[in-house]
């Protein structure tokens, strides 16, 4: 059964999704308003309360508070430890609103305010932080809130994170200031910083600066938030230095006081490891394997961004009816979800031999020009003003309608997949002249192996057999994951997969980007108009 919910935490929840219901979902999406379910609340809780000494009172903080998930979980947690202070810090007014009336009656100090950008007061510093601080993607903060943000993150640690972190790095790294010394603080944050480039200098402040006593990641296919694809860790940190010879223990999937998987890590290994999700299911740092990196042997890019799929891509039936000409048409690859085989074959014309065709509209002719001589393109065009000319990339092109130029790849890639569908990862070998979305990585010769392809013109099959063969933990391992199971591979995560040396026959070694020889486009069909 059950265990019944204490008044007060009815009360909250109720706040919450009167709250909740008032917002439309992509607002609390931009300013990263996830509320903490009540049983993880409660875990969390007594997680923290476990490494306080025995009896020691509570100096509680919660920078993001919400309602105050974690502080009703305090009061149903702490049994007969005595609260000698508690705060909480809240952005939004109509949220501090709810939390005030919520806690009138009780000793927390609902302060209004950016926590990243306030100082502790002289009696604020806390035992016992507990954070859900919000998810802020990077491309939500302004230049100027992330110029405040890293001054004042350079101030306190001495440390630059990258432009691309999330507001919850700066709120983790700013948090020592209303620390006590050896003071316990709990973080659930997405596990992402663990393997992205970004997450390096967060992984730096919890190796050096404080003592990183846990981390225990759920499982990407249990979905923490209903609202948030995210997958989730939970960082246990005490303020202090890093003691000699410290382990820390790396735990994984059941829950966050049973979990399915834990390992202690000691602290140099974590030094030496880029990627932290490979814990606790790998002892140490995996051996590089044998064998030239993908790295080496192709460039490798992303898909264009047409700025508008559902406009820019047209299947044979949309072309005809619309009258549109050849010159301003490139085949395109479909989705991988639509395209059925790993083999494109390539019909005459070098469009790919598919029953699903589909082809992107091209051109970078002025409009006055499109107009005078091209009128079926031109009344196509026009039915995409304002809806598409204003979207966010269209608007920052010149024309409105120019797309990025991009050769046909003989090799390429899905970006993302979910594990429980056999291969998160499928790697496609094109042989036709269409060019790829962004759904897709795209991989391009360099000039070694672009040698190699002319003495042997079988050595790109077997490296796409080869590939494909991978066991899917091999790609997954160099990836990164999100809530719900979903993968993904960065180009510089799909560069480190190494191909033996007998399959891809090839001494490769880095070269520039102006050095890679692209494919020649054919039979009509242009790169731009």
């Amino acid at each position: 059964m059950t265990e019944p919910q204490p008044l007060w935490e009815t009360a909250r929840l109720s706040a919450q999704r009167e709250f909740d219901e008032s917002r439309p979902p992509a607002e609390r999406n931009r300013m990263g308003q996830f509320a903490t379910p009540t049983g993880l609340a409660r875990a969390v809780l007594r997680v923290g309360l476990s490494h306080l000494p025995p009896g020691e009172p509570v100096r509680f903080l919660d920078p993001a508070l919400g309602t105050g998930s974690f502080y009703s979980a305090l009061l149903a947690e702490r049994g007969d430890r005595p609260i000698v202070s508690a705060t909480g810090i809240e952005l939004d007014p109509v949220v501090v609103d709810h939390a005030r009336r919520l806690w009138a009656n009780t000793p927390l100090d609902v302060r209004a305010g950016d926590f990243t950008s306030l100082a502790p007061r002289a009696d604020d510093h806390a035992n016992l932080l507990i954070a859900n601080p919000p998810y802020v993607r990077h491309h939500h903060l302004s230049q100027a809130a992330k110029g405040a943000l890293t001054r004042s993150l350079r101030h306190a640690t001495g440390l630059k994170v990258s432009g691309l972190a999330g507001l919850y790095c700066y709120f983790l790294m700013l948090s020592r200031a209303w620390m006590t010394d050896d003071g316990i603080a709990i973080w659930l944050i997405p596990s992402e910083f663990m393997d992205v480039n970004y997450g390096d200098m967060v992984k730096r402040f919890l190796l050096e600066q404080v003592t990183l006593l846990r981390i225990h990641r759920a499982d990407p296919n249990d979905v923490q938030f209903d609202d948030a694809l995210v997958s989730s860790a939970v960082v246990v940190l005490q303020n202090r230095p890093p003691p000699a010879e410290h382990l820390v223990r790396f735990s994984f999937g059941g829950t966050l006081e049973r979990p399915a998987l834990e390992r202690a890590v000691a602290l140099g290994a974590l030094t030496e490891q880029p990627k932290w999700t490979r814990y606790p299911r790998e002892a140490d740092a995996p051996t590089l394997d044998e064998g030239t990196p993908l790295g080496e042997l192709f460039q490798i890019k992303r898909g264009i961004a047409t700025g508008g799929n559902d406009f820019f891509v047209l299947d044979d039936a949309r072309v005809a009816a619309l009258g549109l000409s050849v010159e301003h048409l490139t085949p395109i690859l479909p989705p991988p979800r639509r395209l059925p085989v790993d083999q494109v074959n390539s019909r005459s014309d070098g469009s790919p031999e598919l029953p699903n065709r589909a082809w992107l509209v091209r051109c970078a002719l002025p409009e006055a020009e499109v107009a005078a001589r091209h009128p079926a393109l031109w009344r196509y065009l026009q039915s995409g003003v304002p809806e598409v000319s204003s979207g966010y990339l269209c608007s920052r092109r010149s024309p409105w309608y120019a797309q990025e130029t991009r050769a046909p790849a003989p090799l390429l890639c899905t970006y993302m997949g979910r594990e429980n569908r056999g291969r998160p990862f499928r790697f496609i070998l094109n042989q036709s002249l269409a060019i790829a979305a962004n759904v897709y990585l795209l991989l391009y010769p360099k000039p070694a192996l672009a040698v190699a392809l002319k003495d042997d013109p079988r050595l790109l099959e077997r490296i796409w057999r080869f590939l494909n063969s991978l066991d899917p933990k091999t790609l997954v391992r160099e990836g990164r994951v999100y809530g719900g199971g979903l993968f993904k591979l960065e180009p510089t995560e799909l560069a480190a997969v190494r191909v033996p040396h007998e399959v891809c026959g090839v001494n490769a070694g880095p070269t520039s980007e102006a050095d890679q020889a692209p494919r020649q486009m054919a039979l009509g069909f242009r790169s731009a108009s």
